[in-house]
């Protein structure tokens, strides 16, 4: 499947499975892509290591029990709009943050062979058509993202590279386009390389129309606890657009996992 798919129909994908770190990483990067899969009748499942108990900057008022209680609320009300009903959790704790660096517990203290093994039960059982997860990169660096794109890699491949993989990207035209938003509110880690790929290289990808745009806002919206103080400081019609072109590229058979 090389062709560039649209918000339209997705006739190739019947089953749909996307691997994540945390709660609402789903949402920024697939939510377009799952509403589609789902409006076309397809089967969607969605793997998520942690619940994200340590995402905040006031853990005296959202300590990890409290918190990991409200984001898996907030995770299943947005896959709840997107009609998505198959989930399972992988069972990880979250890394906490120091000084805006990865401290304890972060999902690259995972033996690789364990997130691995969890990953290939996922698609032995559910054989999907296309797996979506970060790309080695991590998006934005993120060591959580780099673990489980690791794992999902590894998993994928040590299972005869069945249906396709494909990382989670941007485009030049985004980065242009957004840089100094990027800039503005940290979103790439320390030594991150956030990915770029040019449209003609993508294995697909997914531009939200008016419909799927409010859909995608509204997921977003029930990440509250993540989501709120991004939407604040953008402002509402700047972040609607931010993230409303999904791009995916497909991942190599061999190589190395994780970069």
């Amino acid at each position: 499947m090389t062709e560039h798919l649209m918000t339209t129909t997705l006739p190739h994908i019947r089953t749909l499975v996307g691997v994540w770190a945390h709660p609402d990483d789903e949402a920024y990067l697939s939510s377009g892509l799952m509403a589609t899969v789902r409006r076309s009748g397809g089967r969607v499942v969605v793997a998520t290591a942690t619940r994200g108990e340590r995402g905040t900057e006031d853990p005296v008022t959202w300590p990890p029990e409290r918190l990991a209680e409200l984001r898996e609320r907030e995770l299943l009300e947005s896959l709840a709009l997107l009609d998505v009903q198959e989930h399972e959790w992988l069972g990880h704790r979250d890394g906490s943050l120091v000084d805006g660096a990865l401290a304890d517990g972060s999902l690259a203290d995972v033996p690789p062979e364990v997130g691995a093994a969890q990953v290939a039960a996922l698609l032995e059982r559910v054989r999907p058509d296309v797996v979506v997860t970060f790309g080695p990169d991590g998006m934005t660096g993120h060591s959580d993202h780099r673990a489980v794109s690791a794992w999902t890699t590894q998993a994928w491949r040590d299972g005869g590279c069945r249906g396709e993989l494909w990382y989670a990207t941007k485009t030049p035209e985004f980065h242009q386009e957004w840089d100094e938003v990027h800039q503005r509110i940290g979103l790439w880690f320390e030594d991150a390389t956030p990915p770029v790929t040019p449209v003609d290289a993508l294995a697909a990808q997914v531009h939200c129309d008016d419909s799927l745009r409010e859909l995608k806002h509204r997921v977003l919206r029930a990440h509250g606890s993540q989501t709120a103080p991004l939407e604040e400081l953008m402002g509402t019609a700047d972040y609607r657009r931010w993230w409303s072109t999904e791009s995916f590229g497909a991942a190599p058979t061999s190589g190395p996992s994780a970069g």
